[in-house]
């Protein structure tokens, strides 16, 4: 193709959007935010045992080259000129965790995912040690409460369980990192002189880092046992991290030479790209998980009421922290993917939509989808998934409505803690992510906050972040992050149909169901391994009393029938 023929859109910007479910890349104008191609591949989850989720890290690689790849072919069918792509950002599931052999640049184990539950035992071990067995003890310098939702309970497991990681570590070859750290490592070169990063974002989601001091804190490293030569490098949020290098195994250079310059954990970059730069604004974003965001400015704000601090973002090395309040809810668009994958209740995702609005109620159907226990407020792993409410009547169109209304329940409750914690009440709620394209949940949720829900007509707004920060580093300067320069998004607005008491009512019979939800699991199993419902003896004494009521109706029912008999003999 000849150069002349190529459509000129003046400086353009990658994004690679790694999420739980899937990896994406995205190209953008840097001068328009106009999204001009992507492309997505799906991610396998693994469940090698109840509560251990897990992803293959080399897969999670493989499928991101795949995506800038593809995504460049389409740009050239597009007759777009791919080297006009000036720089790339990365957005990323956050807190997984995964540790890789630096010489060999072999995973040396499954990443963990966020979600995975197995390190409750390492969570009860570790509050042993602190006063009072106090979960927010490290709060006012982490953010954070002790859970196993963090990396550092995470990396102390598989420090304490596999042998190859300790070898490792003590042979001096082991990296730690959370996926934006795996990733950056091993597109600037892997095991030929990878750069070993992470930005501020993703390090507050470890445990091990001092959201004050932006720095690893060896006080909280002691704690956790955790050799401090394996973290990345602290970065900014908006600088060159290194250029993007030749993938000679997976076929993959297009974008060679291309530097990576922005980084942000996906919450953060949603926060950026729906442009919440000002204290007091505030994002939710619908993904696997549901996060919900406000933004505090430069002082960083304490809950009371469940919710983590959390770094939003560091545009660039001289440039200040902001911080966020963050309710954070495990399962959203996962229980979708749930209902499809394990209850095969739809073949596809879309389809959730279509059964929820045939019926359009739950009919006092309730769904808690507390499958990796519960997070904000509660933060009560013990927590497990239940439906209740069923009838005779209720079907799968019932369950799906349902679904979804767990999804916005959840919300409000997190939105709920947040304008306690922050004083002045949301007027309105700005949304993003995949399942905003749910026209059914965006009204549902308008319905059960009773304030309007504003879905930016671009949803992808967490690659949108991850690009922005990328194009406004020194050193590229190709996007303007000056409000006066940013441009005006164009928005769907759904406003509340339903009355403020019928919400109330389904929100309170929610957290009903909610509290039956809690105290189903513990990380101790009975002793002698015996799983029977005997091992209870409260349990197993009134089942035995049950039987025996049984038995005994039955042989009182068998004489009753006999004495009739004889005395109809008898007449």
């Amino acid at each position: 193709m000849a150069a002349s023929d190529r459509v000129a859109l003046g400086p353009l910007v990658g994004s690679i959007d790694q999420g739980t479910s899937s990896s994406r890349f995205l190209v953008f104008n840097a001068k328009t935010a106009e999204l001009l191609s992507h492309h997505q591949v799906e991610i396998q989850q693994k469940f090698p045992k109840e509560g251990w989720v897990e992803q293959d890290p080399k897969e999670i690689l493989k499928s991101v080259y795949e995506c800038v790849e593809r995504t460049c072919e389409k740009l050239q069918q597009l007759n777009i000129d791919i080297t006009n792509i000036k720089a790339i950002g990365v957005s990323n599931q956050r807190e997984t965790t995964v540790v890789w052999d630096k010489i060999t640049g072999e995973p040396l184990y499954n990443a963990i995912v966020w979600l995975d539950l197995r390190t409750q035992s390492t969570v009860e071990r570790l509050l042993k040690r602190i006063p009072g067995n106090n979960k927010s003890f490290f709060k006012f310098r982490t953010g954070l409460p002790l859970s196993t939702y963090f990396s550092a309970v995470k990396l102390r497991w598989l420090l304490d369980n596999v042998e190859e990681i300790r070898q490792a570590v003590d042979n001096g070859r082991a990296m730690f990192g959370t996926i934006d750290s795996w990733l950056i490592w091993c597109l600037t070169g892997g095991k030929n002189g990878g750069v070993h990063c992470t930005d501020v974002t993703n390090a507050s989601r470890t445990m091990l880092f001092n959201i004050h001091s932006l720095d690893w804190d060896p006080e909280l490293c002691q704690f956790f046992d955790i050799p401090m030569e394996i973290l990345p490098k602290v970065r900014s949020s908006s600088e060159i991290y290194g250029l993007m290098k030749i993938c000679p195994s997976l076929k993959s250079g297009a974008l060679t030479g291309v530097p990576i310059s922005g980084c942000l954990g996906d919450q953060s970059a949603a926060l950026v790209g729906q442009m919440c730069f000002q204290d007091g604004q505030a994002k939710n974003t619908y993904g696997t998980g549901c996060f919900l965001l406000c933004n505090t400015g430069q002082k960083s704000v304490f809950s009371e009421h469940g919710l983590l601090t959390t770094i939003a973002y560091k545009l660039g090395r001289d440039k200040p922290v902001c911080y966020a309040l963050e309710g954070s809810v495990a399962i959203a668009g996962a229980v979708v993917r749930w209902l499809r994958d394990n209850l095969g209740i739809v073949k596809t995702s879309q389809e959730i939509e279509k059964l929820a609005a045939e019926v359009g109620t739950s009919y006092g159907c309730y769904f808690v989808p507390a499958f990796s226990g519960l997070y904000a407020p509660y933060w009560e792993p013990s927590a497990r998934g239940i439906i209740c409410g069923l009838t005779q009547f209720t079907n799968k169109n019932h369950i799906a409505f349902a679904a979804l209304e767990a999804v916005c329940f959840q919300t409000r409750e997190i939105l709920d803690a947040m304008n306690k914690d922050c004083g002045i009440p949301l007027s309105q709620l700005q949304v993003d992510g995949g399942m905003t394209n749910n026209k059914v949940l965006m009204q549902l949720q308008s319905d059960i906050l009773c304030i309007p829900v504003v879905k930016p007509s671009m949803p992808e707004t967490t690659a949108l972040g991850a690009a922005m920060a990328a194009g406004a580093a020194e050193g590229v300067g190709i996007w303007s992050l000056n409000p006066g320069d940013l441009t005006a998004v164009t928005c769907e607005r759904f406003e509340p149909q339903i009355n403020p008491e019928e919400s109330e009512y389904r929100y309170a019979r929610w957290k009903k169901a909610v509290m039956k939800s809690m105290g189903w699991e513990t990380s101790e199993a009975p002793s002698n391994g015996d799983t029977s419902i005997f091992c209870s003896l409260p349990l197993g004494f009134f089942i035995m009393s049950s039987m025996v009521m049984l038995i005994g109706a039955k042989y009182i029912s068998v004489i009753s029938i006999v004495s009739l008999r004889i005395e109809s003999t008898e007449d």
